[in-house]
Parts: C-alpha cells; structure tokens; sequence
C-alpha cells in the first residue's frame, strides 16, 4: 500500500516541478528606456523676423566713358525729377572729338563736291566724243568713293555727339537718391555706379529668416509688418521673393515681402519687424528621427501616459528643413519617441529618459 502511493505521487511531483520551473525561465518582458519629446503647439505669431524697408525697384546710374567728374549737384537723400542732370565728366576730349568729325565731314563733302563735277564734265565731253569711256568710268568711280566717304564721315560724327552726350547722366525716372559711388574731381570708368536713385513710391520689407521659422516659406504667405519704433503702425504684406540659397556664414535666407497700400511711416531704411499672420494658427513639430515611413505612410510611436506603453500612430507630415511639420493625426500634448523607433513593438512598456521629462 504504502509503495503504490508512492508510485502515484512521483509522477505528481515531478509535473509541479516542471511547472515551477516553466514560470521561473518565463522572466517579464523588459522595460525599454526610450527616448521622446513632448508635442507642443509652436504658435505661428510668435515667430518674428527683423528688417528694412527697402525699394523694389532702384538703378545704379553711371557714365558710358572714360572721364573725370566734374559735377555731382545730389547727395543721398535728395529728390530728383525724370530727366535732371546728376553727374557730368570733364568733355573737353569729347568736344574735340567732335569738332575733328566736324572737319572731317567738311573735308569729305568737299572731295565729293570735286569728283561730282569732274564725273558731270566728262558726261558732258562724253557726247561730243571730247573724252573717252575709260575716264568716264574712273570719273564714276571717283565719285562713288567720295559719297562713301561722306557717309562714313557722317556716321562718324553722329558717334561723336552721341559719346559728347555720355558726358552727362540724367535721371531715368523720378526717385530719391540712396547711394553715391563717386566723388567730383574722381576719374570713373565706363559703367562704374556714380549715382543710385530708387522709387520711393514702391516698397517692400526685406527681412532675414532662419532655418528654424515654424512655416516653410513660400511664396504669398501673409505678414504683418509693423516699424520698430511705433509699433502701432501696421500694414499687411506677403512674401513676394525668397532667396534660392541660405547665407553659408549666419544660415539666413533673405525674404522680400510686397507691402499692402504702406504709410509715409515706412520711409526707405526704416526698421521694421515681420510677423506671421495670426490667422495661421499653432504648428506642431517633430524631429526627422521620430517618424517612420512604412508601406507608403508615415507613422511615430507615441507613448501613454497611463501605463508607460508604445502604440504605433498613422500621422501626416510634410518634411522642410527643420524637421517635420504635423498636418494630421497627432494633437498637442502627446508623447512621441523620437530615438529607437524601428525596434519598438505594439504595446510594449518604456520608460522615459528623466531629461525628456517636463
């Protein structure tokens, strides 16, 4: 009896022993330390750029010759009327030059008076057999050469009062002077900038923006332009050019934002600060590393608060050079890891990093 017990109990005990060592091998899944930020909204009408206000459209004027100034009546800052006189160079060569075509022409015309009497006396002594063909034809000859001569004596002239006229720059359009690039008694060469007039009538805000603004820029997107020192005074813009490459040394790009009916407040050179539109509201955004591209579509792992679990999140992004930009899927305030992403599994337990805690 006592040997049968023993036979049925062995069995027993060697089932309990293996279920024991079943649950001591099944050690818990670890938690996983993760990296992660905190999503938060990066409101649009914080972000503010500084500039001045500058002229769309400006032209720097200079001599077409060779030749020292003489006389520049404006200074930077002074008005100026379409067509007054702003620079002269020293046009004694010129004048001379002139006058030598001058001489020229009259010496021309004078041959070609000659030869076109001398060819019509031998049209003459021609009929009466006075004189023979072959004179007749150098007589021609001679004359042709000569109406050549004029013409070419003529145009020669022409180009000398045109360059008698080079001596003198006049204004394109009305402006104000905003940069002087030579000084009377100062040799200046062809196309070298003398004066620079710009429109006043026309301007624009011209801001550097960096890397970091929260919108990408593109073209129409709407400011609010106010002057520095008053700001008060507000007009609405829009962008209206952006520069294809960042500065390589401050990693700005220069932005030229269209100003909507301006005040005389917003005189050429005033300071001025650009902000974005309230209308475009908060931005969420995400570093490049946080989002996992998978089967045509974006997603990041977000992490529950409650229990310190991952879930895999469907989210729309539009990339720019800051990172990620969210457009759907995700609200403010949601945990998203941002290291780590492609070795995650649903539902499975993190622990936060204590410098990515609020």
């Amino acid at each position: 009896m006592t040997s049968r017990a023993i036979i049925v109990a062995t069995p027993l005990a060697c089932a309990l022993a293996l279920a024991g060592c079943q649950q001591e091998t099944k050690a818990p899944e670890s938690v996983r330390p993760v990296q992660s930020v905190l999503l938060e909204a990066d409101h649009a009408d914080a972000a503010v750029a500084v500039g001045v206000i500058e002229p769309r459209y400006k032209t720097d004027l200079g001599f077409r010759v060779l030749g020292r100034l003489t006389s520049r009546p404006v200074y930077v800052g002074d008005l100026v009327s379409e067509g007054q006189t702003i620079g002269i160079i020293d046009s004694t060569a010129l004048e001379l030059a002139v006058r030598a075509a001058k001489g020229q022409l009259a010496k021309a015309e004078a041959q070609f008076a000659t030869v076109r009497a001398t060819e019509e006396r031998q049209r003459t002594l021609i009929t009466t057999e006075a004189t023979t063909k072959q004179t007749l034809d150098n007589a021609e000859q001679a004359r042709a050469g000569a109406e050549a001569t004029v013409a070419h004596e003529q145009a020669n002239l022409t180009k000398a009062i045109e360059q008698l006229g080079y001596s003198q720059i006049k204004a394109d359009f009305a402006g104000v002077v905003t940069a002087i690039g030579a000084e009377v008694g100062q040799v200046v060469s062809p196309g070298q900038s003398v004066v620079t007039i710009a429109r006043p009538d026309v301007r624009e805000a011209v801001v550097d923006i960096g890397e970091d603004f929260p919108l990408p820029l593109e073209v129409g997107l709407p400011f609010t332009v106010s002057l520095q020192l008053v700001p008060a005074v507000q007009v609405e813009g829009s962008i209206r050019e952006i520069a294809p490459q960042a500065d390589p040394v401050t990693r700005l790009r220069r932005v030229r934002i269209a100003l909507r009916n301006p005040p005389d407040n917003f005189r050429l050179g005033a300071t001025v600060t650009a902000k974005l539109d309230k209308q475009q509201g908060p931005v969420l955004r995400l570093p490049a590393s946080a989002v996992l591209a998978k089967d045509g579509a974006n997603f990041v792992w977000t992490v529950d608060p409650r229990d310190s679990t991952a879930s895999l999140q469907k989210i729309d992004v539009v990339a720019d050079q800051s990172g990620a930009r969210v457009t759907g899927g995700l609200p403010p305030g949601v945990r998203v890891v941002t290291a780590g992403i492609h070795s995650l599994k649903q539902g499975q337990q993190v622990r936060i990093a204590q410098d990515d805690k609020p």
